[in-house]
């Protein structure tokens, strides 16, 4: 008997992403989303008001970025790492991939608010959830092609995998500030 492969991927990311991560999203405010836990820390702002030297986006929101990035990176807010998983992990991919629209930190819209950002988040987990589910052993095994760059030449189930895996650690990331947020001040 084989391994279904698609079945397991899908599984690997919606365990944690129903049973865990999203539930626990539930109620996110606009004061959590825009927290700045530590001095300095790369967010999604106003266009115009960032002190960062790239700022991203092309709606009425940037998110906070530099080339090459500071050494050690800025912290990041739940608005910057929600907005990174939009992006770069979901949108990007879904959009190259899987037929999805063309997704990149530039054009972006970044959301205002937390209700907007979980909106996004939803669509682009949809989208890429969706995408991994369609994929046979043959896709799997296929180079996943230039719009990866230097992955290019790896399988699908290699970047299935990755982008799982930053999906994951973002999103514990974005849990552990939930819960800075939640205890600062307290002790």
């Amino acid at each position: 008997m084989g391994i279904d492969w698609t079945t397991q991927l899908v599984e690997q990311l919606e365990w944690h992403w129903q049973g865990h991560l999203r539930p626990k999203l539930h109620g996110l405010t606009d004061d959590e989303y825009f927290w700045e836990p530590a001095p300095g820390s790369w967010n999604v702002r106003p266009r115009g008001t960032s002190p960062a030297p790239v700022q991203a986006g092309s709606g009425g929101f940037t998110i906070d970025f530099a080339f090459p990035e500071p050494d050690p990176p800025p912290v990041t807010t739940i608005a910057w790492r929600i907005g990174h998983v939009v992006v770069g992990v979901f949108g990007a991919r879904a959009g190259s991939h899987f037929g999805g629209p063309a997704m990149d930190y530039q054009s972006h819209v970044y959301a205002g608010t937390a209700e907007e950002a979980l909106r996004q988040l939803d669509e682009t987990y949809d989208a890429w959830i969706s995408g991994v589910r369609g994929l046979d052993d043959a896709a799997l095994a296929r180079p996943v092609g230039p719009a990866e760059g230097p992955w290019a030449e790896h399988p699908m189930a290699t970047l299935v995998l990755h982008i799982h895996r930053e999906a994951i650690h973002h999103g514990a990331e974005i849990l552990l500030l939930r819960d800075l947020y939640r205890s600062r001040g307290a002790g």
